[in-house]
């Protein structure tokens, strides 16, 4: 959610190299693509709803108000909506630790992937305890079900690892604390964005008015650093080391 979505375009179609297309969803949101698939959404509604700059991932649901439901079942909080959008409902929420996250009823763009393996976007939950947060999310959102499509859980190397079919759709970890006056270290949704030369984008962004908030993080696998717009909104950028794939 941006306050400015001229603003936010030509940011991050700078840092990242994105085109962006319109939605049917109104002339306040368009949809940015990276090599004709979609990768994320803006949405200028930030300063209309009284919401934070951010980042958020929404998870598609069959039902907005029966995932509304669940999720006041289960002590956490509904912030917004559902709220009617073009083609669907939307709605923001948070979890039982604090982290926001949305979900969507409606139409799908297709093509619409999340995950390591597409270097496109990808999702990292850091929460408190990464088990309670997985029967969380799993119960509000359908996951581990046994109906065709739903999203498989497991717990691998220390954390809860979320895939739909072969693709790794988030990554839950725990160790987060609540009342940490540092977001990096708070309970909330990390949105990664793959680039090929890490140095560049954080050049290009530091130029238009990013800055970045945390050192370099290097793995086995990626380089990756967590940065913030113009506006505070925070995402990681993330390369591949030795031709493979960002992965954690």
């Amino acid at each position: 959610m941006a306050r400015d979505l001229d603003a936010a375009q030509q940011f991050y179609g700078a840092v990242l190299g994105w085109g962006f297309r319109p939605t049917r969803l109104g002339e306040g949101f368009s949809v940015a693509m990276r090599d004709g698939a979609p990768v994320a959404g803006i949405g200028a509604l930030a300063r209309r709803l009284g919401i934070p700059v951010a980042w958020t991932p929404y998870f598609a649901v069959d039902d907005a108000d029966v995932t509304a439901a669940r999720v006041r079942e289960r002590g956490a909080t509904m912030a917004v909506g559902p709220l009617a959008f073009g083609t669907g409902r939307a709605a923001l929420a948070a979890d039982p630790d604090g982290a926001v996250f949305g979900f969507w009823q409606g139409e799908v763009i297709p093509d619409w992937t999340a995950h390591p393996g597409g270097a496109a976007a990808w999702l990292e939950l850091r929460t408190r305890d990464a088990f309670a947060a997985a029967v969380f999310y799993g119960e509000v959102l359908d996951w581990a079900c046994e109906r065709s499509g739903c999203c498989d859980v497991s717990y691998e190397h220390g954390h809860v690892v979320v895939r739909r079919g072969r693709d790794t759709v988030a990554l839950i970890s725990g160790g987060a604390v609540e009342e940490a006056p540092d977001p990096q270290v708070r309970p909330r949704w990390h949105v990664h964005f793959g680039v090929p030369d890490l140095e560049a984008a954080v050049e290009t962004a530091t130029r238009l008015g990013g800055r970045t908030v945390s050192p370099v993080q290097t793995s086995t696998t990626s380089r990756r650093i967590t940065l913030s717009d113009p506006d505070g909104a925070l995402f990681t950028l993330v390369t591949p080391r030795n031709g493979l794939a960002p992965g954690r």
